[in-house]
């Protein structure tokens, strides 16, 4: 009899110029990662653009692919990365992050567990600049995020999401079927988390599975991500693509039957 095949987590990340540098620490953090039985991850890096500022950064390791394209953001360089997913789930790293150890296996043991949840998220530190980390008010409590948890929380804390969309790992078939990330220049993670709270029940973890690094070059500390007109419309469609899902009925997973 042949050995059972390994299972697969595919771990997602859009990488630039700027950010290239980190890679090597994000891959440290998932090297650091211990999974049950047979779990294996798989590193499938996207850059956003075709220069040769990347590669470089690359580690030399059979289970990360690297790939490039033209240049779109973050959402479009990992919707693009989504062609060389594997297994049934996808988790996310931005490059310039790092997993705390154990939470791959933490992720996935609520997944596993309760078909009925759709996504995962957990608490996240901001990593700074000494190697200090500091962290935010206002988490929820350990346990599911009930449907319109996450909108209803948006809207009444000046639309910024209780949970880090960073730290997302979410069940392959639900995020292909929201069509991956928003087509937004930025604020594309949180509009994906808007559209899984509208159609799915979801997880938050309050032990640390993220260390969030603040740096100059990151994109969210540039002027033009708070520059008022757009963060208007960015916010304004994520919103209603959050309530026309919702208005729709469909939920996953589909069927009365579900356990």
């Amino acid at each position: 009899m042949s050995p059972r095949r390994a299972t697969v987590v595919t771990v997602v990340t859009a990488v630039h110029g700027p950010s290239a540098r980190f890679l090597p620490d994000a891959h440290a953090s998932l090297c650091e990662q211990r999974l049950p039985g047979r779990w294996e991850w798989r590193w499938v890096i996207q850059e956003d653009g075709m220069t040769d500022a990347v590669r470089p950064y690359v580690p030399h390791d059979a289970r990360v692919s690297f790939g490039q394209g033209r240049p779109g953001g973050p959402g479009v360089a990992r919707t693009i990365a989504l062609a060389r997913a594997r297994g049934a789930y996808v988790k996310v790293l931005d490059a310039d992050d790092r997993l705390t150890p154990g939470a791959l296996a933490r992720d996935l043991a609520v997944l596993e567990a309760d078909r009925s949840i759709g996504w995962a998220t957990c608490r996240a530190l901001d990593l700074l600049s000494d190697g200090s980390t500091a962290g935010f008010p206002g988490d929820p409590d350990d346990g599911p995020l009930e449907h319109g948890f996450l909108l209803d929380r948006w809207k009444r804390n000046g639309l910024r999401p209780p949970v880090h969309p960073a730290t997302l790992c979410v069940r392959r078939e639900l995020l292909m079927a929201l069509g991956g990330w928003m087509a937004l220049p930025a604020s594309e993670d949180t509009a994906l988390l808007l559209a899984l709270d509208a159609v799915s029940r979801g997880w938050f973890s309050a032990r640390v599975g993220l260390l969030y690094r603040k740096w100059e070059g990151q994109a969210t500390g540039q002027a033009a991500h708070a520059a008022p007109v757009e963060r208007a419309a960015r916010t304004a469609v994520a919103e209603a693509r959050a309530h026309a899902l919702a208005g729709l009925g469909w939920t996953y997973p589909a069927g009365p039957d579900t356990p």
